[in-house]
């Protein structure tokens, strides 16, 4: 199997196996044989009802696989405390007990078999759990800290066989809290083909007035609801509103593979989309290059954008802004740079872009940011993305804008300059400008200006925050 035809998916893994499992078998064979497979029937069926599927179940082993990892830890809280009560009824030396091990990660995908780190990682979570108990990874519990009823010890990080970096540990305290999930908004996700055949992945979450994300470079619908850099957009957009976003092409869940990554082609992948979702009016919001997206396509489709909304955008690339030669040559450098260091786990790399991107960003952001450039798109994609950036200018079309605009900029960003924002305000017909001070182009969630931002986009949208207003 070539590097091209490996498929790979993000997923929650699920994996047990029974505590003492050796020793119960030596005292009685056929009473253990019995018990594992009641207990594997229960096992079974709560996957199911959990939207998993079992991938294999050999000996006293069982992995399974999901699509969320809210539904993995429910699941495995579920088949805790239905197994302690089954055990109840059986003598203290026959009692068998599941110890439960969840990750979400990458993994390789063939046929219905699954492999990979994401897989291992499972395991290795598995093997640190006490019997009855489930111990969780780090990126599981990133998804799912506040959105159960649940308590977590952190363990510290563990290392795990052929995993280069400790992986973080924590166990969940299943008895410290009744379990109460809080509410979980799902997101759906779906395909739809551009006239030139590519297939762009969108998703769907939340109720209300739409408000549509245009794609950006980084971009994995996945690993976006679950990444410390990036759940919160999705998360606290999708409360009040129906949060649309997709894959550009080249990107994320979308066809990687494609002849045309033009500037025409990314405002004709938003029209696709819109599309095929069924909207007839929504909001628009527009991040960094995809502010430019989101005007272009603002002009072209007026009655189609109720509000317009740009954050940290720019209208003209860093190719035909008349940068003095030192600064060309280093944005130049930055192709190249791009083509080498993408995704990469090497300190120096990291180091640039994470200063270029989140300059505030803690070491659990810079290994999540790592892992989110690794699964958007590849390191040659990547580097034409940014040739395409550079060219970008759409100044022309600035005046022409007649929607209701809201305009929104960090004043220390460092990827896109403060006065790029001001330009776009400035020339835009009554658009609303709003500076955040903030060094981070990508707003993370523990800094002041994310609920400001929040707020001036409910505000801008006619949006109430229920838990304010009651």
């Amino acid at each position: 199997m070539t590097d091209q035809e490996v498929k790979r998916r993000l997923s929650a893994i699920l994996s047990a196996d029974v505590k003492s499992y050796s020793r119960l078998m030596e005292e009685n064979e056929i009473a253990t044989v019995q018990t594992l497979t009641s207990y594997r029937e229960i096992l079974t069926t709560f996957i199911r009802q959990h939207k998993g599927r079992v991938v294999d179940a050999p000996g006293d082993n069982l992995l399974a696989e999901f699509t969320s990892v809210v539904e993995a830890v429910q699941c495995g809280v579920k088949i805790q405390k239905e197994l302690k009560l089954k055990n109840a009824e059986l003598p203290e030396h026959r009692i068998m007990e599941f110890r439960i091990g969840i990750n979400l990660g990458d993994v390789i995908v063939e046929g219905e078999r699954i492999y990979g780190d994401g897989v291992n990682i499972a395991a290795r979570m598995e093997a640190l759990a006490e019997g009855g108990g489930i111990c969780i990874s780090g990126t599981a519990y990133d998804q799912v800290e506040n959105k159960l009823g649940l308590s977590y010890e952190y363990l510290g990080e563990h290392t795990v066989k052929n995993i280069a970096k400790p992986v973080r540990v924590y166990r969940v305290l299943m008895e410290s809290e009744t379990f109460a999930p809080a509410e979980i908004i799902e997101q759906q996700i779906k395909f739809c083909t551009t006239s030139d055949g590519v297939r762009i992945a969108y998703c769907t979450a939340g109720k209300g007035h739409p408000l549509v994300k245009a794609a950006n470079w980084l971009s994995h619908m996945e690993f976006y609801w679950v990444s410390p850099v990036t759940r919160h957009w999705p998360r606290d957009l999708s409360k009040h509103n129906l949060y649309v976003m997709y894959d550009g092409r080249g990107t994320g869940l979308s066809d990687w593979k494609v002849e045309d990554n033009s500037f025409e082609a990314w405002v004709h992948d938003l029209e696709v989309v819109v599309d095929s979702a069924g909207l007839d009016q929504f909001a628009l919001l527009g991040i960094s290059q995809a502010g430019a997206v989101s005007i272009a396509y603002a002009v072209r489709h007026p009655e189609r954008v109720s509000h317009l909304i740009l954050y940290g955008a720019f209208a003209k690339g860093w190719a035909r802004s008349g940068l003095s030669p030192n600064k060309m040559e280093g944005l130049q450098a930055l192709t190249k740079l791009t083509e080498i260091g993408w995704g990469r786990d090497n300190p120096a790399y990291r180091q640039i872009f994470t200063s270029m991107f989140v300059p505030e960003a803690t070491m659990e952001h810079m290994r999540s940011f790592n892992e989110l450039q690794r699964m958007s798109t590849s390191p040659e994609i990547a580097a034409k993305f940014w040739v395409e950036f550079g060219n970008t200018d759409v100044v022309d079309l600035l005046p022409k804008v007649k929607v209701p605009t809201l305009v929104l900029h960090s004043r220390h960003d460092a990827m896109v300059i403060f006065e790029a924002g001001r330009q776009i305000a400035a020339l835009i017909p009554g658009a609303r400008f709003v500076s955040f001070e903030s060094k981070n182009h990508i707003l993370l969630e523990n800094e002041a200006a994310w609920p400001r931002f929040l707020a001036e986009v409910r505000r801008f949208i006619s949006v109430e925050d229920k838990h304010k207003t009651g």
